[in-house]
This record gives C-alpha cells, structure tokens and sequence, in this order.
C-alpha cells in the first residue's frame, strides 16, 4: 500500500470548503480576527470567542479555517497589504528602501501583535500579500545591482521588525497607562534619570530628556521616529559597501 504524504501544515496548502452560510467568508473571519488581535491582543483570540462575535458557532468556523495557527498564517497576510513598495525603476534605491521600511513599521505599530508574531505563523510567507511585498523588495534590490538581493531584504528586515516589536511593546505599556505617551514618558523620566546616577553617559542623556519634559518639549513620537531613521541610516549604509563600484 502507498504511503500517505504528510499534509503540508499551511492554510496555503489546502483549498478552502464551500461556505455553509452566505454571511459567513473567510475574507469575514481574517478581518474580524484582526480587529479582535489589533484591540485585545494574540491571548484573546480563540475560535470560540470569534464565532461570537459574528455570531456563528465555532464549528462553522472551522469550515474555513482549521486551527487558531492557519487564523494567525491569515491574519499576518491580510495586513500584509497594507505595506508598500516603490517600484524598483524609481529614481533610487535607498529612498525606495526607507519608504519599504517605513511602511512595514506603520503597519506593526497599527497592529502591535505582528511583528512578535511573524516567526511564529507557521507558514505565513507563503500567503499571496506576504509574497508580493517580499517580490517587490527583491525586484528592488535587485535592480540597485545587489549581488545577493534575499541577504539585503533580510538585513534591512532584521532592523524593522527588531524596532518594531520594542516600539510595539512600549506602545502596549504606554496605552495600559491611561496616559498620552508625552505624560508617561515625563513621569517616568524622573525615576530613569535617579537610577542613572553614577552612569555618567545614561545620566546626562536623562537629565536633558527631563529638562525637555519638565519644558513641555518632550516629543517622544519625534524622538523615537528619529531613533528609527537613525539606525536604518547605518544598515542601508552598510549595505550600499556591498554595491559594485561604479
């Protein structure tokens, strides 16, 4: 007798079922998914809480999706294509590359659950957004005259999502707060900058900071824009070394 095959285990390996209700869709569940992921994070999300919500039994659900891991494959693509990517005949490589990486960080911090999650959902660079955008930044890289294009997108990848994640789980600490970012950072400066004595470097970056905040200068969104632009800075830097000369 043959050997049975081992199924792949990706929501992209398999066709999706005919719908049992008309008002019921996959493209339905993916959204309302995300909503629940972008509003209460990757613990609340369970099959049975989002059949609820759209007011279907969880057993209807799994007619479209079979596991929370295909849900998370789904939802990881489906803001996917909110990302852009300049087209790679533009007038520069490097300008195309920031907008790329600005606009992948725009969407993690929309959805502060992705990119924790992103090597964690299963198979997810297989779905149809997720590929494109990476197609679009290797047709990038590669027309800059990368040797190596897939080692330049995940260099410059590294650097987002690593950012992004730390400034998604301090966004996640600032919203449980009750505060606006400016207040929390100006309250929490005082404690920062008392643990910082002795360490004269960390000292008087703190001891600025409070002054900003105790002025009402203190922009954190500012500040954490320019930290980010700062370090892609170095990696596209880095990477332009690699160029062929002339």
């Amino acid at each position: 007798m043959a050997a049975t095959t081992n199924p792949i285990p990706s929501v992209w390996a398999r066709q999706p079922r005919e719908a049992d209700q008309p008002a019921l869709s996959r493209a339905a569940i993916v959204r309302e998914a995300v909503a629940v992921l972008d509003a209460d994070g990757i613990e609340a999300l369970s099959m049975r809480k989002l059949g609820a919500r759209l007011n279907a039994g969880a057993t209807s659900l799994y007619r479209h999706v079979a596991t929370k891991d295909e849900l998370m494959e789904l939802a990881v693509d489906e803001v996917f294509a909110e990302m852009t990517v300049p087209p790679a005949d533009g007038p520069g490589w490097r300008a195309a590359a920031v907008e790329a990486a600005g606009s992948f960080r725009a969407t993690a911090l929309r959805h502060p659950w992705l990119a924790a999650v992103l090597g964690q959902a299963g198979l997810a660079y297989l779905g149809p957004n997720l590929m494109s955008f990476s197609d679009r930044l290797a047709a990038l890289f590669a027309a800059a005259g990368f040797a190596e294009p897939s080692r330049a997108i995940d260099t410059v990848l590294s650097y987002v999502i690593g950012m992004s994640t730390t400034e998604a789980a301090w966004l996640t600490t600032v919203a449980r707060s009750g505060e606006t970012e400016a207040d929390f950072v100006a309250r929490l400066l005082p404690t920062a900058r008392q643990a910082a004595a002795g360490h004269s470097h960390l000292a008087d970056s703190y001891a600025d900071a409070d002054a900003r905040g105790a002025a009402g200068t203190l922009d954190p969104v500012a500040s954490r824009d320019a930290t980010f632009a700062y370090g892609l800075d170095v990696v596209l830097d880095g990477l332009a070394l690699r160029l062929p000369r002339g």
